[in-house]
């Protein structure tokens, strides 16, 4: 019986198929789009424009209505033409092709128009329909479209894949009083009542995930720094206002510039606005014509350290980026992804060169990059910067900090590899080849080949198409003189396969007077530093001193103790995170990375390796220090970081220092500090707190049950000036209740995934309950964050599954959270591998937990 009936499949199945196609092999329909329809329509379909218009009402709660004049040309007629549309059936209201109303046949998300009504040439589809909401993130008075990576079918009917460009007729109906930004310029207002339509000009040509457009109660500045550029903001302080205006200006201009000299193209697209929005699920999105930022990353006051205004200026650097690298020059399919990103970031890096003079960029991109790297690259979740992608449905999983961490770091390694010079020639040559199109990384390496000696497909094989990283060894051999007879540097790859990463990296070999630092390539699982021979024998060996290799390297196990009086700042930055990685790895007792790193805070006065040194001890705090460890060594650690505060120090190392402090401050004299400063009843000299400062150091006195903590959460929010932070903090207070029932509720409600829309503020609010204070209590709800983690895939934007994991399971370091995991695993054997992979980048340090912690008992 059930070989018959598998017979039976076999012949629906082709039957089907040839139903489908009987030129062109079987075209199969899937639920999303898959490989083989996209190259299909990629063929079939040209010369896109989408005429859109939205009637956008006053509540949130009613539909929008839309219509699509769709203009496309056909060159083949051997099958229907399949347009996107992830909604119900129900929004469609009517359709026609080529003036003739034809009937509506939806199924797994897309609009059959059959070949029959259609001819070879120029046609025009129309579409009445009701615009979906998932992706319009709808609130009382303002919305915005975001519709990366697949979500444009969400909400308009659509060629929902990046290789099929089209160009867009706009035309928005909102309330009266309501700004509105999109892809090109207003060209012409009417009011009607208490409505506004508003139609917009023609856009460039742009893939569907970059189409988007903003409406809402916005304030409005339009400047000039060199291109014409008009601002939407809601942000009402003032200060802020004042003090970043001009700066958030100035930053695009210093972008585009530096962008159209590097790439010897001039800005490709109409115009340059932007838009920062409170509620925004990512740090930015490149919509060509209108960006969109989170506001919060744009508009800062003057008590903001360097790294804040250095993360606002490499994020505005990061977009602007994309307008060439994603806007311009497109990736042919969502497993390029990564190409877009890596060029971002990796420009982003140059640009900020000229704009913060002062600044240590190698440090700072060491920073920015190395430890998210590492984070996921170390776990069992890891995947090669590329991966493969059937169906666009699942593109979203493709993101994080493999895309926007790692691979910079692999181009890096690939210009220093090149040459600056040969490297940006390539580029310049591949944006040419490709402006106003799509392309792939073999299309890439095939310009950047012709322009080195490089075996640029071998490299790129292991770098590129390979996950993990590399565990160096070294031997090293001394004469009867003490000087160094051998310096052998061997590689093995953390998961045991034979893959060898090509890679250039300093030593520094550190003597009482100075230091030694030899350049080191490494293309083979043993390499010998031949420089080093007949050198003396230092006091201390530091691998990666200048920060450029990646991987775990050696600790000079006789001398611990060096890095902080390492006078570079990029080796200091590097050997403090190495150290850390030594410890997850096993090398080192986290009682002595503890140790290492308090050293480190009480004499470290460069921010950004504070903060490295900072992280990582509250990482072996919190995640790897038994209750008791926390007991024997928080009253030193408070005293040490209060006493640092007094010190006459930058205002940015005594921000890093009171952030690490406001973190470890539970004990009764440590509530008791920081509730002094909450109240100002104490200030800090040179200590610079904001609004939002004040806010965190009343959440953190509530998790740490302060006996006033009611009182201090309803003064704060009475004391809330900004209507969008004030909601944001309203919902977050159930999370921070003491009252575990009211806890249990706030958790409970996130089944519903209307109770997920503000993703951010929902992350804020997972990390409240699972605090560490707060698991005994929070435990029992591991499991059913486990069990929501597939609809969270299915509802939510492309970060969010992630951000679940690690605001839940990721906050533990407990057996019982381990077993939890196991569990659900063994339980459910067809769980997604896709969110088995986030699931165990959020649970790394869970898992090395187990062993670091049985060790230290």
């Amino acid at each position: 019986m059930k070989i018959f009936y598998s017979f039976l499949l076999f012949l629906m199945t082709i039957t089907i198929g040839f139903s489908q196609s009987k030129t062109k092999g079987n075209l199969i329909l899937e639920n999303g789009v898959s490989e083989q329809l996209a190259q299909f329509r990629k063929r079939q379909i040209s010369n896109v424009t989408y005429n859109l218009s939205f009637e956008i009402p006053k509540q949130k709660s009613q539909n929008i209505n839309a219509q699509l004049a769709l203009i496309l040309t056909l060159s083949d007629l051997s099958q229907s033409v399949y347009l996107d549309f992830k909604e119900k059936s129900q929004n469609i209201k009517s359709v026609s092709a080529n003036g003739k109303q034809i009937a509506i046949v939806h199924e797994k998300g897309h609009i059959a128009i059959p070949a029959r009504s259609l001819i070879s040439g120029k046609n025009t589809i129309e579409i009445s329909f009701i615009a979906g909401n998932l992706s319009l993130n709808r609130n009382e008075d303002f919305l915005y479209t975001l519709l990366v990576p697949d979500r444009a079918s969400t909400l308009f009917p659509c060629f929902d894949q990046p290789d099929i460009k089209a160009t867009y007729k706009l035309s928005l109906s909102v309330p009266k009083e309501w700004s509105v930004l999109a892809g090109a310029d207003v060209k012409e207002k009417v009011e009607k009542g208490d409505f506004t339509l508003y139609t917009f000009g023609e856009s460039d040509k742009m893939s569907t995930y970059l189409f988007s457009f903003v409406a809402g109660k916005f304030n409005s500045i339009t400047k000039k720094p060199g291109l014409e550029m008009t601002f939407l903001y809601r942000e009402n302080d003032k200060n802020k206002i004042e003090s970043s205006t001009d700066t958030i200006f100035s930053l695009h201009q210093q972008s585009l510039d530096f962008l159209e000299k590097y790439t010897n193209y001039k800005f490709p697209f109409q115009k340059l606005d932007f838009a920062s929005i409170p509620v925004f699920q990512y740090g930015g999105m490149e919509h060509v014509g209108a960006i969109q930022y989170r506001e919060s990353t744009l508009f800062l006051d003057n008590s903001a350290t360097d790294s804040e205004k250095l993360n606002r200026a490499k994020l505005i650097a990061h977009e602007t980026s994309h307008m060439w690298f994603g806007d311009l020059v497109t990736m042919k399919w969502f497993d390029d992804v990564w190409m877009k990103e890596v060029f971002a970031n990796f420009m982003a890096d140059k640009i900020m060169n000229p704009i913060f003079p002062k600044v240590n960029h190698n440090l700072q991109f060491f920073t920015a990059h190395y430890s998210s790297a590492y984070a996921e690259d170390r776990s069992l979740g890891t995947h090669p910067i590329r991966q493969h992608l059937e169906n666009l449905k699942d593109a979203g999983s493709l993101y994080g900090a493999m895309i926007y961490n790692k691979a910079p770091i692999m181009m890096r390694q690939l210009e220093a590899s090149m040459g600056k010079e040969a490297f940006q020639k390539g580029i310049q040559k591949y944006i040419q080849k490709y402006a106003n199109d799509n392309a792939d990384w073999n299309n890439l390496v095939e310009i950047l080949d012709a322009e080195t000696p490089l075996d640029m497909k071998k490299w790129s094989e292991v770098w590129v198409n390979k996950s993990g990283r590399t565990i160096f060894t070294d031997k090293i051999e001394y004469d009867s003189k003490n000087k160094i007879k051998k310096f052998e540097i061997a590689q093995q790859a953390e998961d045991k396969s034979g893959n060898i990463w090509p890679q250039v990296f300093q030593i520094g070999l550190i003597y009482a007077e100075d230091v030694k630092v030899l350049a080191t390539n490494i293309n083979d699982k043993n390499t010998v530093v031949k420089e080093a021979e007949g050198l003396e024998k230092p006091l201390a060996v530091v691998y990666n001193y200048n920060g450029f290799g990646y991987g775990v390297f050696p600790l000079d196990g006789n001398n611990l103790n060096y890095i902080s009086s390492l006078k570079d700042e990029v080796a200091r930055a590097s050997s403090y995170s190495n150290f850390f990685e030594n410890t997850l790895i096993g090398n080192v007792s986290p009682e002595k990375a503890f140790d290492c790193f308090l050293k480190g805070i009480q004499s470290e006065e460069n921010e950004l390796v504070l903060r490295i040194a900072s992280n990582s001890l509250n990482t072996i705090y919190w995640r790897f220090f038994t209750e008791e460890q926390q007991n024997k060594v928080q009253k030193q650690l408070l005293g040490i970081l209060y006493e640092r505060l007094q010190a006459n120090l930058s205002a940015n190392i005594k921000k890093t220092l009171f952030g690490l402090f406001s973190s470890v401050a539970y004990s009764d004299s440590g509530k008791a500090s920081l509730y002094k400063i909450w109240n100002r009843e104490v200030s800090i000299s040179g200590l610079k707190l904001n609004e939002d400062d004040y806010t965190n150091m009343a959440m953190n006195l509530a998790i740490f049950k302060h006996e006033k903590a009611d009182e201090i959460l309803e003064k704060t929010r009475t004391s809330i000036s900004n209507p969008d932070k004030k909601k944001r903090f309203e919902f977050l207070l159930p999370s921070l209740s003491k009252d575990e029932s009211v806890r249990n509720a706030f958790i409970e409600s996130l089944k519903d995934d209307s109770n997920r829309e503000k993703e951010a503020w929902v992350s804020v609010g997972l990390a409240n309950v699972n605090h560490p204070l707060r698991q005994e209590s929070a435990q029992k709800y591991i499991r059913f964050s486990l069990d929501l983690v597939d609809e969270i895939q299915r509802t939510g934007d492309i970060f969010f599954p992630k951000d679940w994991l690690d605001n839940t399971i990721g906050k533990y370091s407990s057996k019982y959270a381990f077993d939890e995991v196991q569990r659900f695993l063994k339980e459910n054997p067809n769980f997604s591998p896709i969110l088995k992979r986030k699931l165990f980048m959020a649970t790394d340090l869970l898992f090395k937990a187990q062993n670091i912690k049985k060790e230290t008992e």
